[in-house]
C-alpha cells in the first residue's frame, strides 16, 4: 500500500498492491516490503466500512488468485511476516513501534487475502496457494513446507507469547482475528467437517502442544477487558485520526466478523457496545468459543474443549489426572466476576453456559458462592428485557437458570438473599424482595411473554422447567410473586376455556358440512392441558414441601380458588388436584368459621395458624 495510501478510494490503483498481485516475483528479501507495509489511511470502523474496504480490494484479490501460482507472492509475504515475528517479543521491549507497526501491517494484509481466499475456494485450492513459489507458469513445488501451518503456529505463539503493550495490543487482537478467518472454513460448507484444514493443524499438527496455553491466554484476555491504548500511544497516531491507525482497523475487522459469528447476527443489540470496550476482551472470547465448538476430528477428540472442561482454580492443590490432557489453572474468583459483569453480550453468556455445562470445577465453585446474585440479576435482566434481545440470549439465559436451579442448595440460598428497589423492574415498584421471588416474577413474565407474541412451546417448557426445579424449596414468596403464579394460571385456564369453546363449536359445525377442513384442535388443548398440568404440578409441589412457608401463596390460591374448581373433576388433572383441592377447603373452612369481612392481615394470622394446624400426612406426595 506504501506510505501514500491515504484513502480507501485509492487501494485499487495503488501501485503496491498492484505489484503484490500482478505478473511479478518478488523476493521476500526485495526492499518492496518495507514500502508495501508503510501504509497509512483512515480505518474501517464499522461493518459498512469494511465491506468498503473489501469491495475496493477485490480486483487487487482476484488478480493476486489468478497470478500467484506462478509468482508465490503470497507465499513470499507470508514468510516476511514470520520472518518478522522472531524478533516481535524483542522489538517489544525496545519499543521499536516501527517494526510493530509493519509486522502489524503486514498480518492484516494477510488476514483480508485469507478472508477472500477461504471465501472464493475450497480448501485445497487454498493449501495449494500457501505452497506456490517463484516457478515456471503453473507449477509448483511439491516439497514446499507447509507455510498455512507455519502461520497457525506462528499466531498462536504471538498470542500466547507476546506481552500485551500499548504498542502490541492492535497486533495481537489482528493475530486473534486472523485465526477466527481461519476457522470460518465451515461457514461455505453445508455439511459438518471433521476432516478439515483445522482439525488437521489444530488437533494434530504442531500447534497441538500450544492447547492449554492458548485457551489460558485467551480466558485472561477475556477477564482482563484491556481497553485499547489512547491515542497519544498509538503507533504513528499522528498519521491517522480519530484514535489511531491500528485500532481501527483492528476493530473493523473484529466488526466484520462479528456480525458473521455472533449468535445473534447483525441483529444482536447488546453486543456493539462490549465489543468497543475490549477489542482484545470480545475477540479472544470470539475465538475461545469457536475453539470450544469445533467439531471432533474423526480419530480425536477436540483438544480445546478438553482444555475448556478440565481447567481448575489456581487455589485447587489437588494433583492433575494423568487421564486428562491439556488441563491448567486460572483465578476463578477473576473469572466470575467477568462473567458477572460481561453478561450485556451473548457471548458472554454463550461462554457462561458452556462453562456451567461442561466444567464440573467451574459448576461447583460457583454454585458454592455467596454472592450469587452478582450472577444471577443479570441473566434475570435478560429474561426481563426479552423484546429487546435476540432469541439465542434469550435460551441461553434461561438453560443457565435451568442448570443453577438443578441444584437444591441454589434453591435455598436465593430465597435468603434479599434485594432492595431493583430499578429494571417496571411493573411494580419492588422496594424488597428475595432474589428467588424475582426469579419466579421473572420467568412468569418470560412466559407471559411468550403466549402473546413468539409462542414457542419449547421456551414455555424451559422456563416452567425452571419453575418446577424451584418449586420444593420455595420459602417466603413475596404477595406478588404469589399474585403472579395464580395470575398465570388464570391465563391459562381463560385460553383453555376458550380452544374448548372453538373445538366444540368446529365439531358442532362440521356436521353440517364434511367440505370443510377443520383447525387441530384438538393438538392445541393438549398443549395448554400440558402447561396447565405443569403449572398445577408446580403449586402442589410447594404446598406439599414447604406450605409453612408460603402463606402468601395460600392466600392467593383462596382468592382465586373458583379457578380451580374446574380442574377438580377434569380426568387429566383429578389426581394433582387433590392437595390443591384440600388445601383451599381446608383454609376456606378456617375462614368461614372467623367470619366475615376479615382483613388481609387478619386472613394472613389465620392462614399461620392453620398451617400448623393441618397434619402434614393429609398432602399426598405426589407418586
Amino acid at each position: 500500500m506504501g506510505s501514500n495510501s491515504s484513502r480507501i478510494d485509492d487501494l485499487p490503483k495503488n501501485e503496491y498492491l498492484k505489484k503484490l498481485s500482478g505478473t511479478e516475483s518478488v523476493s521476500e528479501n526485495d526492499p518492496f516490503w518495507n514500502q508495501l507495509l508503510s501504509f497509512s489511511f483512515p480505518a474501517p470502523t464499522s461493518s459498512t466500512e469494511l465491506k468498503l474496504l473489501e469491495e475496493a480490494t477485490v480486483s487487487v484479490c482476484r488478480s493476486l488468485v489468478e497470478n500467484n501460482p506462478r509468482t508465490g507472492n503470497l507465499g513470499a509475504l507470508i514468510k516476511v511476516f514470520l520472518c518478522r515475528t522472531k524478533e516481535l517479543k524483542l522489538s517489544a521491549e525496545c519499543q521499536n513501534h516501527i517494526f510493530i507497526w509493519q509486522t502489524h501491517n503486514a498480518l492484516f494484509i494477510i488476514c483480508c487475502l485469507l478472508k477472500v481466499f477461504i471465501c472464493e475456494m475450497s480448501e485445497e485450492e487454498l493449501q495449494l496457494h500457501f505452497t506456490y513459489e517463484e516457478k515456471s507458469p503453473g507449477s509448483y513445488s511439491c516439497d514446499s513446507e507447509d507455510l498455512l501451518e507455519e502461520l497457525v503456529c506462528c499466531l498462536m505463539q504471538l498470542i500466547i507469547d507476546i506481552p500485551l503493550l500499548d504498542i502490541t495490543y492492535e497486533i495481537s487482537v489482528e493475530a486473534i482475528s486472523t485465526m477466527v478467518v481461519f476457522l470460518s472454513c465451515q461457514l461455505f460448507h453445508k455439511e459438518v467437517l471433521r476432516q478439515s484444514i483445522s482439525h488437521k493443524y489444530l488437533m494434530r499438527g504442531r500447534c497441538l502442544p500450544y492447547t492449554s496455553k492458548l485457551v489460558k491466554t485467551l480466558l485472561y484476555n477475556f477477564i482482563r477487558q484491556e481497553k485499547p491504548p489512547p491515542p497519544g500511544t498509538h503507533v504513528l497516531s499522528q498519521q491517522s485520526e480519530g484514535g489511531g491507525l491500528l485500532y481501527g482497523l483492528a476493530s473493523g475487522v473484529a466488526t466484520g466478523l462479528w456480525t458473521v459469528f455472533t449468535l445473534g447476527g447483525v441483529g444482536s443489540k447488546a453486543a456493539a457496545t462490549a465489543e468497543l470496550s475490549s477489542p482484545l476482551g470480545n475477540q479472544s472470547l470470539l475465538l475461545l468459543l469457536v475453539l470450544a465448538n469445533l467439531t471432533d476430528a474423526a480419530d480425536a477428540p477436540n483438544p480445546y474443549r478438553q482444555a475448556i472442561m478440565s481447567f481448575k482454580n489456581t487455589q485447587d492443590n489437588s494433583p492433575f489426572p494423568s487421564s486428562i490432557p491439556h488441563t491448567f489453572q486460572i483465578n476463578f474468583n477473576s473469572l466470575y466476576t467477568a462473567l458477572c459483569e460481561q453478561q450485556a453480550s451473548d457471548q458472554a453468556t454463550l461462554l457462561l453456559y458452556t462453562l456451567l455445562h461442561q466444567n464440573s470445577n467451574i459448576r461447583t465453585y460457583m454454585l458454592a458462592r455467596t454472592d450469587m446474585e452478582n450472577l444471577v440479576l443479570p441473566i434475570l435482566e435478560i429474561l426481563y428485557h426479552v423484546e429487546e434481545r435476540n432469541s439465542h440470549h434469550v435460551y441461553m439465559a434461561l438453560i443457565i437458570l435451568l442448570i443453577l436451579t438443578e441444584d437444591d442448595g441454589f434453591n435455598r440460598s436465593i430465597h435468603e438473599v434479599i434485594l432492595k428497589n431493583i430499578t429494571w423492574y417496571s411493573e411494580r415498584v419492588l422496594t424488597e424482595i428475595s432474589l428467588g421471588s424475582l426469579l419466579i416474577l421473572v420467568v412468569i413474565r418470560t412466559i407471559q411473554y411468550n403466549m402473546t407474541r413468539t409462542r414457542d412451546k419449547y421456551l414455555h417448557t424451559n422456563c416452567l422447567a425452571a419453575l418446577a426445579n424451584m418449586s420444593a424449596q420455595f420459602r417466603s414468596l413475596h404477595q406478588y410473586a404469589a399474585q403472579r403464579i395464580i395470575s398465570l394460571f388464570s391465563l391459562l385456564s381463560k385460553k383453555h376455556n376458550k380452544v374448548l369453546e372453538q373445538a366444540t363449536q368446529s365439531l358442532r359445525g362440521s356436521l353440517s358440512s364434511n367440505d370443510v377442513p377443520l383447525p387441530d384442535y384438538a393438538q392445541d388443548l393438549n398443549v395448554i392441558e400440558e402447561v396447565i398440568r405443569m403449572m398445577l404440578e408446580i403449586i402442589n409441589s410447594c404446598l406439599t414441601n414447604s406450605l409453612h412457608h408460603n402463606p402468601n401463596l395460600v392466600y392467593a390460591l383462596l382468592y382465586k380458588r373458583e379457578l380451580f374448581e374446574q380442574f377438580q373433576t377434569h380426568p387429566s388433572f383429578q389426581d394433582i388436584m387433590q392437595n390443591i383441592d384440600l388445601v383451599i377447603t381446608f383454609f376456606s373452612s378456617r375462614l368461614r368459621q372467623a367470619g366475615a369481612e376479615l382483613s388481609v392481615e387478619r386472613v394472613l394470622e389465620i392462614i399461620k395458624q392453620g398451617v400448623v394446624a393441618l397434619p402434614k400426612d393429609r398432602l399426598k406426595p405426589k407418586c
